[in-house]
């Protein structure tokens, strides 16, 4: 048997071959296999190629499968980065805002319509009439949440109780918010819908607000109590709307801001005046508290209500949330720190129910403190589930709405009328000052001068 000398020490032997008649000749040597990629984690910086290598790939060959699987991943990263950012930047146009704005004030308008004819309902079926403005209602305001939850992706995290918990949604609850932020009262919608009670969720609101189309009239249809904040004339229609509210055939949660206002300085200086004069223990984080309303509030719904949620809103690394931050799809941060208080533990006694309210907003000042100093609260975080109902609704009004929107469009601009055109440029800028004014009444610095005309008058 033949066999083939080493060409050196530790070559390996050649492989002999032999064509058909033909002579047996060594084999070409084969060129050594090429070494596998180093797998790069994603977004670590790469080292450069050596001279002379291809630019594209540092590799002899063929990339190795590990290395074709960072080329996809990282490829996916930046596809998917640069998505966001076209996201975003379409988030930040005001031809959207435009959009959202129209989809909301139609089918607001639509829904107003449809809340009229639903009169009808109330001397023959009170309850249906009820119930099915509960889920008309729900059509509106989830749009709102939707902005919040779906379109800027605020996160909202909430601390509260385990037990607490799954009692949520299940019982009838007065729910005090601190009134320290532009969108607190979005932030008290979301918490009603990640429980299923944003429908029928109840508010004590100014009475100006009730002759306001789409929220307004959304309100009036849903019984809310409307106020003129002068309580001797007040009172009297507080108590029946409150005491209409018993025989509710819906679990609601009845949402109230018992500071009467937005926080801000002037009014928190206003706020403390009258605390001093009173003999109050100064708050530092909220304004005085309006006792009046509260304590008819607990009598006028005791054993219809199950317990008090002392609400605590607050916003990480000192954002200062805004509407139009919400519309331009800016994220937040919020965490909610929520107490059950059983409503046998709430005085009956009008005035001794006023004396516990004033303790807990100083308890209140207190936990605003400890997050300031240490970023959360002293309970449980928790994140509810995000249902789909809002997305969907909003989805449904959109596609109902918006391909009339663009037909009229396209015909118009077929028609080549300048008359068309100017009429459309026209409610264009109607439609524009609308969504600023719209926008503009939620902003603090435009917000009530409640404290103010108080202080004003006691001055006198």
């Amino acid at each position: 048997m033949m066999t083939a000398g080493r060409e050196g020490e530790g070559a390996p032997f050649p492989e002999w071959s032999r064509p058909a008649g033909g002579a047996w000749r060594p084999r070409p040597s084969r060129p050594p296999a090429p070494a596998a990629c180093k797998v790069v984690a994603a977004g670590a910086a790469r080292p450069p190629p050596a001279p002379g290598a291809p630019a594209r790939h540092a590799c002899p060959g063929p990339p190795a499968p590990g290395c074709l699987l960072n080329f996809v991943s990282e490829g996916i990263l930046l596809l998917s980065q640069q998505i966001m950012d076209i996201v975003g930047f379409l988030k930040s146009q005001f031809i959207c805002h435009l959009l959202i704005c129209y989809i909301f004030i139609v089918s607001g308008l639509i829904i107003n319509f449809i809340q009229l004819f639903t009169l009808i309902l109330w001397p023959i079926n009170k309850q249906l009439f009820r119930k099915i403005n509960c889920r008309l209602a729900y059509c509106i305001s989830s749009q709102m949440v939707m902005l919040l939850e779906w379109w800027s992706g605020t996160d909202c995290t909430l601390y509260t109780d385990p037990e607490s918990y799954h009692k949520y949604g299940k019982e009838n609850a007065i729910v005090i918010l601190n009134h320290n932020f532009e969108i607190d009262f979005l932030c008290g919608w979301n918490f009603c819908e990640r429980f299923g009670v944003l429908g029928s969720s109840k508010v004590l609101a100014k009475k100006e607000l009730s002759y306001m189309p789409i929220i307004g009239w959304m309100w009036y249809f849903l019984e809310i109590v409307f106020c003129k904040r002068k309580w001797e004339e007040d009172r009297k229609t507080v108590v029946q709307k409150l005491l209409n509210l018993r025989d509710y055939p819906e679990n609601f949660w009845f949402l109230i801001h018992c500071e009467g206002t937005r926080f801000t300085e002037q009014k928190h200086q206003i706020s403390m005046k009258v605390a001093e004069a009173k003999g109050l223990p100064k708050l530092k984080y909220h304004l005085l508290p309006r006792t009046k309303g509260f304590a008819v509030t607990v009598q006028c719904l005791r054993n219809v209500v199950s317990a008090v949620y002392d609400s605590t809103l607050n916003f990480r690394n000192n954002e200062n949330p805004t509407l139009l931050g919400v519309l331009n799809g800016k994220k937040y941060h919020a965490d909610l720190y929520v107490r059950r208080i059983p409503l046998e533990d709430v005085p009956e006694d009008e005035q001794e129910c006023s004396t516990w309210l004033h303790k807990l907003y100083q308890e209140k000042d207190a936990f605003q403190e400890e997050y300031y100093r240490t970023g959360t609260y002293p309970a449980v975080p928790t994140v509810p589930p995000r249902r789909p109902w809002t997305l969907l609704n909003w989805l449904f009004w959109a596609l109902l709405l918006l391909y009339p929107l663009f037909q009229l469009l396209i015909n118009m601009i077929n028609s080549g009328s300048s008359l068309t055109l100017a009429s459309f440029a026209f409610v264009i800028i109607i439609a524009s000052v609308g969504v600023r004014w719209m926008i503009g009444v939620t902003e603090i610095n435009k917000g009530s001068t409640y404290g103010n005309n108080d202080s004003k008058q006691k001055q006198k």
